[in-house]
Parts: C-alpha cells; structure tokens; sequence
C-alpha cells in the first residue's frame, strides 16, 4: 500500500512542477502583452509556449509528466500604425507582440485546474496514509 501511495504522491508532484513552470510561462506572456521592441522597426517580445512530455520513472513504475520544452510561438506580430513610437520602423509601423490575453487566461484557468486536481491527489494520499497509521496504531 505505501508504494501505492508513494508513486500516486510521486506522479502528483510531477504534475505540480510541470503546471507550475506552465503558469509561471503565461504570467511572463501576460506581463510582456504590451511590450514594444527597444529598436527602431526592432522585434517585440514574442510569446512563449510549453510542450510536456511523458517519462517513465521505473523506481515508481509509473509514466510521470515533465516539461519537455519552452519553445516560441512563429506567429505574426501585430502590426499597429504609430509614426511617433520610437520602435516604429520607416513606414511607421510598431510591431506588437504575439500574445493574446484571451488565450493566456484560458490557458491559465486550465493550467490552475490541473495544479488543484494535483494538489487534491497529494491531501487524499495523506489522508489515506493517515487513516493507515491509524489503523495500525489500534
């Protein structure tokens, strides 16, 4: 039974670290949404994406979740006419980041619901343990 609870512990964990890089990514997106290149016709901050992947831990026999890259999302920049911005290229063009709050919030929300079905395995995994020391101490 407490390997049982050791590996459901052990996979939850992953789950934690793996979410908690994805909100850490999002909150950097959203805090640079309206960042503007610090050159003349210069590149804006471009958004970050995260990508997991599945690793088989074999001291728990089990496939735990890790981040498997923070890459860069390729799409277009918004382009928006301001002449008088110091980024502003020869035709008077700022481009803006490729960061859409939208989706970062969903991708919060989800990322937070994950982190929270994480966190409710880890308080039912020491409950269970609990309710084990329990019983053997009667």
């Amino acid at each position: 039974m407490n390997d049982v609870l050791g590996a459901t512990l052990k996979i939850a964990g992953a789950g934690l670290q793996a979410q908690s890089t994805r909100l850490r990514v999002v909150a950097e997106n959203l805090a640079n949404a309206d960042s503007t290149a610090n050159s003349k016709g210069g590149d804006p901050y471009r958004r970050k994406t995260v990508s997991f992947d599945s690793v088989m831990d074999r001291g728990v026999g089990a496939e735990l979740v890790q981040v498997k890259q923070i890459g860069r999302d390729r799409s277009d920049f918004q382009l928006a006419y301001d002449p008088s911005h110091p980024a502003a290229d020869d035709k008077g063009y700022v481009k803006k980041p490729n960061v859409q709050p939208l989706i970062e919030m969903m991708d919060m929300r989800e990322a937070g619901r994950a982190f929270e079905a994480s966190m409710n395995v880890i308080e039912q995994s020491r409950a269970m343990m609990t309710r084990v020391v329990d019983l053997l101490r009667s």
